[in-house]
């Protein structure tokens, strides 16, 4: 199963330190975008090897905070950056992959080496990278466990990088713009879900505000989850 879900607009209200803009802003030299967008190991950047209908070809969208893609990570040049994210004690205590870069290495080779099913990427806002997902497969990963899956359900987990980014609604229009780009890129999907920890309120009302509807509780082997889904049938109004 995924990790549990970072806070997406939460974290601490202290301003953002100097390592956090050493996360972001050291990567906006237009050769690090060519690099970040290039599909350079032809491994997990490209649009049709995994089962998800090739998120690294979904391009970029136009979005109310600007320019987004999702780029799929690739270890060499992404490891050091989302490690450091991860170290992050908001994130910590959530995704609970604190620690050296082995830890964080060892829980994207799971998904990079694996049958496509879960493809951990980067979400790159007007050409800086700032957040960390993962879509996966929830009607084969062991989350269809534990509640009533369809064919084709599309999960969702988000850390937004850098303080400065948190708590201030971004959070929010990012997951209703990945939600949408789940649902124009894979017909068959007709529901997005979520599964954040119950604790994590900031990220459950998120969620909420991003057009998913709480559907149940959900007691998980590693918490006790908050299940959210959004409907394709809802979109227009939810």
């Amino acid at each position: 199963m995924p990790p549990t879900d970072a806070s997406t607009d939460a974290g601490t209200e202290s301003a953002a330190s100097g390592a956090d803009c050493a996360d972001t802003l050291d990567l906006r030299l237009p050769d690090e975008l060519i690099a970040l967008l290039a599909d350079s190991d032809g491994r997990a950047d490209t649009a049709d090897n995994d089962l998800l209908d090739g998120v690294g070809g979904w391009g970029p969208v136009t979005t109310s905070a600007g320019v987004f893609q999702l780029v799929p990570v690739r270890l060499a040049r992404d490891l050091p950056m989302i490690s450091r994210w991860m170290n992050d004690p908001a994130v910590a205590a959530f995704w609970e992959l604190a620690g050296p870069e082995d830890v964080t290495a060892a829980h994207l080779r799971t998904q990079l080496d694996g049958d496509g099913r879960s493809v951990p990427c980067l979400g790159v806002l007007d050409g800086m990278p700032m957040s960390y997902w993962e879509i996966y497969r929830a009607d084969l990963d062991p989350l269809a466990r534990h509640y009533p899956s369809r064919p084709h359900d599309t999960g969702i987990h988000l850390l937004i990088g850098g303080v400065v980014d948190r708590g201030r609604g971004l959070g929010t229009s990012l997951l209703r713009d990945v939600a949408d780009l789940v649902l124009d890129h894979r017909p068959s999907c007709a529901r997005v879900v979520a599964e954040p920890d119950l604790r994590n309120t900031p990220s459950v009302s998120a969620f909420l505000s991003a057009g998913f509807r709480f559907s149940a509780e959900l007691e998980l082997p590693d918490k006790r989850a908050a299940l959210m889904v959004r409907d394709r049938a809802l979109r227009a109004v939810l």
